[in-house]
């Protein structure tokens, strides 16, 4: 029974720990949920995408624009004395006619130098250049998060060797308070080494205040209202490798202008340009439409003939019933009209001009924004390749920091070395390890980058 007992015991417990663990990672997030989720929440994406909603309807209405118009008339009066009885077209005297109007007209171009269909086109470019743009804000964002990601990373680790440090010096307040009280040492080392406690126990605290900080900054991005319990995931970052540079700078730009969102709606927006001189040239064009036409009304004061009396051999009338008015007063028509520019203020012209100065602007855009990619690619390549030799440079230092370290405490411990020379070595091997894991992840953020605009996602 106790053994029963004793195996329920252990189950519940090792429950209610899975339980605790999967709570516990519920709030630690990746760098990919944390792209996801800026992505999906970013105020600027939504501005965005609510442009690009509007050049999709540009883009349909240039369309229905092709399709004929139909508009539809009614109107309803009284006319007072002498009016013109428009269903009749005869003059009253001193009477009030009240009589109503419908009509129906319908239009449709049938040649405007192309114009409606180069409409189509350019809005075509201009919807493909907004939703550039939203990709665009979308990388911008991705990189950002990434940034202040490996921020809270290097921050992480950098609160751990303070704490570490000061952990140490604790050590030595231990060992030096027994020799102060052996008298093997006088009490001023204690104080000097208290004094050196006292200093890294700030700087624990001021690595915290930065990784809050960091925390901060990345909740603020997320546009997260709750900062208390977030966290991120710790992922195992590799050791930088000079073999993830091996692909030259224009072999990353190549790529990179095929694929970059910025480099694509400048492409669109050129397109755009062209085809808004196709659409000034058109202007030049005649315009042929064809339309068309269906009118009816009624009079209260019309009368209908119905024939004459054979005995006076005079007209006799009736009521002219309304619906009866409107079928016979129906007249429909069509039409075909044309339209030559001849002169109009020399408009179309300027408007042509304008456009070959926006295709202009077009160009120099597209150019501006390649010579950007590429300096961008150039400067993250120099980073990384700068970052990796100060890493690998802090590296070796830091070996030797650590066994100079070790070879000072150790004289430290015995008398030979003063607090001075202790706390001097001490620091000059905390400012290496800080070294060494800034050149780790700006290194590490420069590769990511590098990738980025080869295509890649952001991931660690």
């Amino acid at each position: 029974m106790k053994k029963l007992i004793s195996i329920i015991v252990l189950t519940m417990a090792g429950t209610l720990m899975i339980a605790y663990n999967s709570l516990g990672q519920e709030n630690k997030w990746t760098l990919e949920e944390c792209v996801l989720y800026a992505i999906e929440h970013n105020i600027q994406v939504k501005q965005q995408e609510l442009a690009a909603d509007v050049q999709q309807n540009a883009l349909k209405q240039s369309k229905y624009n092709l399709a004929p118009s139909l508009n539809g008339g009614a109107g309803h009066s009284y006319s007072f004395g002498r009016a013109l009885d428009e269903s009749t077209y005869e003059f009253t005297e001193n009477q009030t006619v009240m009589s109503d109007y419908f009509s129906l007209n319908s239009s449709v171009t049938l040649f405007n130098g192309f114009m409606n269909r180069k409409s189509i086109e350019q809005n075509r470019y201009n919807l493909q250049a907004s939703i550039q743009d939203v990709e665009k804000i979308k990388n911008d964002i991705s990189l950002n998060i990434a940034l202040a990601y490996l921020q809270i990373l290097l921050n992480k680790e950098l609160l751990e060797v303070a704490r570490n440090q000061y952990d140490i010096t604790m050590e030595q307040i231990d060992r030096t308070s027994k020799l102060v009280a052996a008298g093997s040492l006088a009490r001023g080392s204690l104080l000097e080494i208290q004094a050196q406690a006292a200093s890294e126990e700030l700087q624990v605290v001021n690595s915290g205040n930065q990784l809050d900080l960091s925390i901060l900054n990345l909740t603020q991005l997320l546009e997260l209202d709750i900062v208390g319990d977030f966290d991120i995931i710790v992922p195992e970052l590799q050791i930088p490798d000079e073999t993830k540079l091996i692909e030259p700078v224009m072999t990353v730009y190549s790529e990179a202008i095929k694929i970059q969102p910025q480099i694509k709606g400048a492409e669109f927006q050129l397109e755009s340009s062209e085809m808004g001189l196709d659409i000034a040239k058109g202007a030049r064009s005649p315009r042929l439409s064809f339309n068309g036409s269906y009118n009816t009304r009624y009079s209260d004061i019309r009368d209908k003939f119905i024939g004459l009396d054979p005995v006076t051999n005079l007209p006799t009338y009736t009521e002219y019933k309304f619906m009866d008015q409107l079928k016979d007063n129906v007249n429909y028509g069509l039409s075909l009209s044309l339209s030559v520019p001849i002169f109009n203020g020399w408009q179309v012209n300027q408007a042509v001009s304008n456009a070959r100065l926006d295709i202009k602007r077009s160009q120099y855009n597209l150019e501006y924004q390649k010579n950007m990619l590429y300096k961008d690619i150039q400067q993250a390549y120099a980073d990384a390749k700068a970052s990796l030799k100060k890493f690998h440079s802090s590296q070796r230092a830091l070996v030797s920091m650590e066994e100079s370290f070790r070879y000072t405490e150790q004289k430290f411990n015995v008398g030979l070395v003063n607090t001075i020379d202790y706390k001097t070595s001490k620091n000059q091997l905390t400012r290496t390890q800080s070294d060494l894991l800034q050149a780790k992840y700006e290194y590490i953020f420069k590769v990511k980058v590098l990738d980025f605009y080869r295509g890649k996602e952001l991931s660690l």
